[in-house]
């Protein structure tokens, strides 16, 4: 493919200076050149592609958490210097490959492409001395070591909480709140935020309501908690997260949440189904354990023992849609109130308490008369 021919004009400088744009015989066969073009504008679109490919480029290979500003600022410094130098090629007229003859701006330009990149080596090796004590981060996570190790030891310590699987995690990923037996942390682009448990404070400041979620078609309430520790030379920050939510931080957090006078936390719908679904079962017939059976743990939680036995009650036992179920008691009632309620349809909640689920374990229909309370 050739670029512009004597004869043609270019399509963006059209109609003026055709002729004088003609390009030399080198370039007239260039593929990568659009067709109809001159070889100024051909120059400057190339020199835009080879500034967008730097930033691509380190924009891929600067993830790591501790520099991610430096990196970027030095990505942003590598794309001017690309297209300056591109520049000095599309736009000769301009002397831009002689800085002292070049004007005012290009000057200026060239000077921040070379500044930023000494500015963000020289603060990453700035971070660097004494093994990266330094860095934000580090410093951090120092304020949280004992007299007789250092920050790497706490860095340890997160690292193998935090590759645990029953660790609390909720949140975009340029705002990610992670909660584990012992931290608070919030994840944000260019900053990690950490809290030991032990010493926090944390309130609920702020609620927001929308009326459509972007997982789902429902409302959703969005909670902002203000987490505050106790330990010396730490700042406060706020994360965010949906109310529904909100019961399974207070599960993984060891200190209680306040709330302010006017905020209100309304509870998701399976919440104030869980609710509903025990004190109905409260009301069913108990079940009798026999002397010889010891109950075991729940298999769904693990963390309480089984409290619940499905007996139909509801009908006569041939009939009706439900059946009988001959599994001994293996779940606790909030699990079997989960099971129920991740059974049904979202869309229609008003069938939830009269609709039939399988049992977990055998698969024998069911409804909430048949859930019993273990005695």
């Amino acid at each position: 493919m050739s670029s512009t021919r004597p004869g043609s004009q270019c399509r963006i400088c059209c109609p003026a200076g055709w002729a004088a744009r003609t390009p030399p015989s080198c370039l007239t066969t260039f593929a990568a050149l659009p067709p109809h073009y001159c070889v100024t504008h051909c120059c400057r679109w190339v020199s835009l592609l080879c500034a967008g490919g730097w930033s691509a480029l380190n924009w891929a290979l600067g993830e790591f958490k501790g520099e991610e500003a430096p990196n970027q600022n030095r990505s942003r410094s590598r794309s001017r210097a690309g297209y300056y130098m591109g520049m000095c090629f599309a736009a000769s007229e301009k002397q831009l490959y002689s800085p002292g003859q070049a004007p005012e701006a290009w000057q200026l330009f060239l000077l921040l492409a070379v500044i930023l990149p000494l500015v963000s080596c020289t603060l990453i090796y700035y971070w660097s001395w004494d093994r990266w004590t330094r860095h934000p981060l580090a410093q951090t996570l120092a304020l949280y070591a004992l007299p007789q190790s250092g920050w790497q030891a706490v860095a340890s310590s997160i690292n193998t909480e935090f590759r645990r699987i029953d660790k609390f995690a909720t949140g975009a990923p340029g705002a990610r709140v992670i909660v584990t037996d012992t931290w608070v942390m919030k994840v944000t682009t260019y900053r990690v935020h950490v809290a030991q448990q032990q010493d926090v404070h944390l309130t609920v400041t702020e609620s927001r309501q929308h009326d459509l979620s972007p997982d789902s078609n429902l409302p959703v309430q969005l909670l902002t908690i203000r987490v505050a520790s106790t330990s010396p030379g730490t700042q406060p920050f706020d994360i965010r997260l949906n109310s529904s939510e909100y019961g399974e931080l207070c599960e993984k957090l060891h200190a209680p949440i306040r709330s302010a006078a006017n905020v209100v936390i309304r509870q998701s719908l399976g919440d104030l189904f869980l609710e509903t679904f025990a004190s109905l079962v409260e009301v069913n017939p108990a079940y009798s354990v026999p002397s010889n059976q010891e109950l075991e743990a729940c298999i769904g939680c693990m963390q309480t023992r089984a409290s619940v036995k499905l007996v139909k009650t509801c009908q006569e036992p041939a009939v009706g849609e439900c059946q009988q179920c001959y599994c001994r008691p293996m779940w606790c009632l909030t699990c079997m109130g989960k099971w129920f309620a991740s059974r049904q349809d979202p869309q229609r909640p008003d069938t939830w308490l009269a609709s039939r689920v399988p049992c977990p374990t055998c698969r024998a229909r069911f409804c909430i008369l048949d859930v019993c309370c273990v005695r």
